[in-house]
């Protein structure tokens, strides 16, 4: 508690330069006025003992330091008067201002305006000589002058305050959003990345599987052609996406995406690398022909999801027809994968659920709606279902 009162540097700094210049205007004799009730020398130096204390509650105790300034100035009035005190005052003023409470900073300026109004008539009208007004301008330059410019330091420190404060939220912001953003970008990596190699290293699993517990060389031939192409393929996708994410790069030729025009090269991948599993791939596309062309990120969301959904066949599927549906009905495009639900016998892949997760984000971040799982179908059997409603309209509200 003591710690919380002690004068700082500046206010003892002020104190003692004020007292040490009022004793050595005392010893030379200058004072301010004479002929006042208490005219001896001495008692000039009570006010400025008084003020010099007040300088040095100053900053902690602002209002106490106005309160023992004020008394001390007027004691000083019915005196010989100090130079020193009254300059210790204006300080006083001054930071009482600065230091104060909002409300103090607010009501100080006001009330020593009406005071040296005030003053300014009083005298005037006492004297009724035009140097009264000399009286008020002494006034105002003792008690308005300091608050107006304490008023106007605090205003300068308080924007000062508010801009540090906004660099400071801003400089958080932009690292909060530079973070989502390399998050977001490391999502979107790692979900392309997926979606094109799975689809490969699952034909070789399988193939390779099929190869080493069959023991027949038609088969493990087919199986190596596919599994050496499928090798391939991979190897050009990774090739593609490191050329990509390669820095320094000096390609600056945009990288095709892949659109729904490729559906057709994708089903027969897919025939030629289920065709030991027994499966039969389709495309049912009952779009119109004249409809206007789909934006970027549309046809790369739908391309990817029915990758996906064609990787997951070759990896879980029952032997059955594998229909890929594709519709378009006024803004929506529809997406629909489906395959017969249920185990096979013969080789297969482990999934992770990455799949299914990449394909919800993506349509998630189109706005659309996506749904996947296992349902009742028109013989009895079960049949899973991946359906994706991707609003066309999405890049455009975007932007």
């Amino acid at each position: 508690m003591l710690t919380s009162i002690r004068p700082d540097r500046d206010a003892v700094a002020l104190a003692v330069s004020g007292l040490l210049g009022g004793l050595l205007l005392w010893l030379l004799g200058l004072h301010t006025q004479g002929g006042h009730p208490f005219s001896a020398s001495w008692v000039t130096l009570v006010p400025l003992t008084a003020m010099a204390a007040a300088e040095l509650l100053r900053r902690n105790a602002p209002r106490t330091a106005l309160a023992v300034g004020t008394l001390a100035l007027v004691a000083d009035q019915f005196t010989r008067g100090s130079l020193a005190t009254i300059l210790m005052f204006t300080d006083v003023m001054y930071a009482a201002v600065l230091y104060g409470t909002p409300a103090a900073a607010r009501r100080l300026p006001v009330a020593t305006l009406l005071v040296t109004v005030a003053s300014t008539i009083g005298f005037l009208a006492w004297f009724r000589k035009p140097e009264a007004l000399l009286i008020g301008l002494v006034i105002g330059l003792v008690s308005f002058i300091p608050a107006l410019t304490g008023v106007s330091v605090r205003s300068h420190r308080a924007a000062a305050d508010a801009a540090r404060l906004a660099a400071a939220q801003t400089a958080r912001l932009a690292e909060m959003d530079r973070t989502q953003a390399v998050i977001a970008e490391r999502a979107r990596m790692a979900r392309e990345l997926h979606d094109m190699v799975a689809n490969h290293l699952s034909a070789v699993a399988i193939h390779s599987t099929a190869a080493l517990s069959i023991d027949d060389p038609e088969t493990s031939r087919n199986a190596l052609k596919v599994i050496r192409e499928n090798s391939v393929e991979g190897l050009a996708e990774m090739r593609r996406l490191i050329g990509l994410l390669r820095e320094g790069s000096q390609d600056d030729t945009p990288a095709a995406a892949p659109t729904l025009a490729a559906l057709d090269t994708l089903i027969e991948q897919t025939n030629a690398n289920g065709a030991s599993g027994g499966l039969v791939c389709t495309l049912e596309d009952t779009r119109d022909p004249g409809a206007d062309a789909l934006p970027t990120p549309v046809e790369l969301a739908a391309y990817r999801i029915v990758q996906e959904s064609l990787t997951n066949t070759l990896k879980h599927a029952a032997p059955g027809p594998v229909v890929v549906r594709l519709g378009r009905s006024g803004e929506l495009l529809t997406v629909e994968v489906t395959s017969v639900f249920g185990s096979r016998t013969g080789p297969t892949a482990p999934g992770s659920g990455a799949g299914l997760v990449g394909m919800r984000e993506r349509v998630a971040l189109l706005g659309g709606t996506f749904g996947a799982g296992a349902e009742p179908g028109g013989d009895g059997a079960k049949i899973w279902r991946v359906r994706a409603e991707l609003p066309v309209r999405e890049r455009e509200m975007r932007e």
